[in-house]
């Protein structure tokens, strides 16, 4: 198996950015969901109310993040100078970032039609993973809740293969696409080595309604939500992908080998 997609999402929710090789941090993939979008009472924003983030671009210049929506931009640093001084909330967890400033904020919140503000979670914050399938050490920014995704392409195809209209694989916002073994194999390991770094599989992956956004027109449609209930459902959730967490710190490139163990 090899590694053919890297992907890093800079604002969580807005459309991600293709890499040919990335560095591993013990949060995720540097530059991965370290800005998120709040509303007035500081939690978070993403596609499942705003459908349009899907339409807001990132693109990295230097030490800068460009931020597109519509044919207006904002850059902010990749790294924002300050004190991390908001509380803002993401699912159950409440944590400490920094408001960006400039013109950013301002820029998306025109765009969605809703006010919103720009966040940045600096290092000195750490938000840990879910203690039931994590260590005392795992930490994750501002991804909904493990550090990498990784989904694979034998299983997309198996699932296309299903679908009256086959779906891209952007539509599960995975970090890392591995190509080679069986469809959904990536289910029936504990640990996942890609290049030289090892990471632990402890969840599969719950799906939401952010799967039927078109992230090209931002569209919404039912699949492949609703085939993916036919027969990758238990109890009430939904699985496509798998979490990872990293057990070291390294670089991943497209065309490293990839291996399940155990």
């Amino acid at each position: 198996m090899r590694l053919t997609e890297i992907h890093v999402y800079p604002v969580k929710g807005a459309r991600g950015i293709a890499l040919t090789r990335s560095h591993v941090l013990v949060g995720g993939l540097r530059h991965d969901r370290r800005f998120m979008l709040v509303d007035e009472h500081g939690k978070f924003i993403s596609q499942r109310e705003h459908r349009r983030l899907a339409l807001v671009t990132t693109a990295i210049d230097g030490d800068a993040l460009v931020i597109g929506a519509g044919e207006d931009r904002a850059r902010v640093p990749l790294g924002p100078e300050g004190t991390a001084h908001r509380r803002v909330r993401i699912w159950h967890d409440a944590v400490d970032a920094l408001e960006v400033a400039g013109e950013a904020s301002a820029l998306v919140s025109s765009f969605l039609g809703s006010r919103c503000a720009l966040v940045f979670m600096p290092d000195q914050v750490v938000r840990p993973v879910d203690p039931r399938y994590a260590l005392p050490q795992d930490r994750v920014g501002f991804a909904d809740g493990f550090p990498v995704l990784l989904a694979a392409q034998a299983s997309l195809d198996d699932l296309n293969a299903q679908l009256d209209t086959p779906v891209p694989m952007d539509r599960f916002r995975p970090n890392l696409v591995v190509a080679g073994g069986a469809a959904f194999d990536e289910d029936r390991h504990e640990r996942a080595v890609v290049g030289g770094i090892a990471f632990r599989m402890p969840k599969r992956c719950e799906r939401c309604v952010v799967t039927t956004v078109d992230q090209a027109t931002a569209e919404v449609g039912v699949e492949p939500l609703r085939t993916l209930a036919r027969y990758r459902r238990v109890g009430n959730s939904v699985y496509f992908a798998q979490n990872l967490v990293p057990d070291a710190e390294g670089e991943v490139a497209v065309g490293d080998a990839v291996a399940y163990l155990a």
